[in-house]
């Protein structure tokens, strides 16, 4: 079975490709080899390859920037998704989507079907990407949202906390945000389980790690197990501040827990808390 992977040098993509099994016949592919937003190259590389997935992981994610480079941000989260989805035919596709579809103002964890109400362009464009797989291949796309993604390997709040703690003497962090982290490889197995245990289900499903947080809480959590993991030589005080303290250019949902209820049915198992999948990736770091 051939798999076709988008986004191959993103967090998740690296993720998937550490764990990625032997029974697969695997093609990576990142923007300089095949840029999503080019419906032409696309086109020739899905019908090189011929998978009978693909797996979308190419997006555009930087936040905040996305609020002035729009046109930049559309064609990769909502035109790239649609030329990728006009060469599906028979195939099956995997996309990668966000808990910023959701405008936070719930107090319990969103489930797929909760009406989506983006507070950014990000999330605008990201819900948008959605609706075009949706419409174009409805019974081939299977979209899977998650949110506060990291790994051992790019720019994330884990690495970036690790890095401020050591140079800093203090730290203020936002608590009134409330989410879940998600190891990225926690992600990935999910969507190995999914395609080689033929469990591919069309619709919209959510995975995180399990618990919910605020970023404030993260950032504790990160330096204790920072300082046991042996990535941190110092403890520094770090402050809860309000999000209004922390202005960004993009609004973040103030609640964006995901329901991963329909997820764990289908797979058929329950999600690692969050604090352990930390543990698990600080520990890797300390013998990198």
């Amino acid at each position: 079975m051939s798999v076709l992977v988008f986004g191959a040098n993103g967090q998740l993509g690296q993720a998937l490709r550490s764990v990625e099994p032997a029974c697969l016949d695997v093609t990576y592919t990142n923007r300089k080899e095949c840029d999503v937003a080019d419906p032409e190259a696309v086109r020739q590389l899905i019908n090189q390859i011929d998978p009978d997935y693909i797996i979308n992981c190419a997006a555009y994610t930087a936040v905040d920037k996305a609020e002035e480079d729009i046109e930049a941000c559309y064609l990769i989260n909502r035109d790239g998704i649609q030329n990728i989805a006009d060469c599906c035919f028979d195939r099956h596709l995997i996309h990668i989507s966000t808990d910023f579809v959701f405008d936070g103002t719930k107090t319990t964890p969103y489930k797929p079907s909760a009406p989506p109400n983006p507070l950014s362009v990000y999330g605008v464009s990201k819900l948008a990407g959605e609706k075009s797989a949706l419409t174009t291949i409805p019974k081939q796309v299977m979209i899977i949202r998650t949110a506060w993604l990291y790994y051992t390997l790019g720019a994330n709040f884990v690495n970036t906390m690790l890095h401020l703690m050591s140079e800093r003497d203090e730290l203020n962090v936002v608590n009134d945000q409330r989410g879940t982290p998600t190891f990225a490889r926690s992600l990935a197995q999910v969507i190995w389980d999914v395609i080689t245990r033929s469990l591919f289900a069309p619709g919209i499903y959510h995975w995180t790690d399990a618990g919910e947080i605020t970023w404030y809480d993260f950032a504790v959590a990160i330096q204790e197990e920072g300082r046991e993991k042996g990535q941190l030589t110092k403890t520094i005080p770090i402050e809860p501040i309000p999000s209004e303290k922390y202005p960004t250019a993009a609004t973040r949902p103030a609640y964006s827990v995901l329901d991963c209820t329909s997820m764990e049915t289908l797979i058929n198992q329950k999600r690692t808390p969050w604090r352990d999948n930390l543990g698990v990736m600080l520990k890797e770091l300390s013998i990198q």
